[in-house]
């Protein structure tokens, strides 16, 4: 962890954490995408979480948001500035490390929403479903499957579930949205009070 505790400047409504990729070499039907969901975030009044970078669905989502007028934060790890080269046009913060960066989105964030990405979004989505698998928290997250981008990691779910190692209860642990605006709508009507409950096999 940082020598002192970064500060983010307050916001009273709802934040949404976005994890998505950060390759300029993804389909454009993703950035696409990534850029309607961050022009929602802002016509919803919602502050949009996201990872810092000006780069991909990142970028992507980020610039669109900030155009329509909405609050966005990034939350960016030093080592990664010129990689995902850091989009400073909203307010950032550079973190020390990667846990502290996925720390920070889920402490600013009420939901999150799960766009395409490589393997950062998939680590990132692993370790908030394993959190919620362990009863630590109870905040929603929303899948956009964009063209069934997801299909083959829910079908490794079930598999985990079928062979025995996951209750059947934790495939109800995300809802999965096919566009932007499904994601939209599950959104307005999450419900972050409630913590997931299962048998603790």
């Amino acid at each position: 962890m940082s020598a002192s505790a970064p500060v983010i400047a307050p916001f009273d409504g709802q934040s949404v954490c976005l994890f998505c990729g950060s390759s300029d070499s993804a389909d454009p039907v993703y950035t696409q995408a990534a850029s309607a969901f961050g022009a929602a975030t802002a016509r919803e009044g919602w502050r949009l979480v996201y990872g810092g970078g000006g780069v991909g669905l990142m970028g992507a989502s980020a610039r669109a948001a900030h155009e329509a007028g909405g609050r966005v934060v990034g939350i960016m790890p030093a080592f990664l500035r010129s990689r995902e080269r850091l989009f400073d046009e909203v307010e950032t913060i550079v973190v020390t490390s990667m846990h502290e960066r996925k720390q920070l989105m889920y402490d600013q964030s009420d939901a999150f929403v799960v766009a395409p990405g490589g393997i950062g979004t998939l680590e990132e989505v692993v370790e908030l479903l394993s959190w919620k698998r362990l009863d630590l928290h109870g905040k929603p997250v929303i899948f956009l499957n964009i063209n069934g981008f997801w299909e083959t990691f829910f079908a490794l779910m079930r598999q985990s579930v079928e062979s025995g190692f996951t209750p059947a209860s934790f495939l109800q642990a995300w809802v999965v949205c096919d566009t932007v605006e499904e994601a939209i709508v599950a959104m307005r009507h999450a419900d972050a009070s409630s913590v997931l409950k299962h048998d603790h096999r």
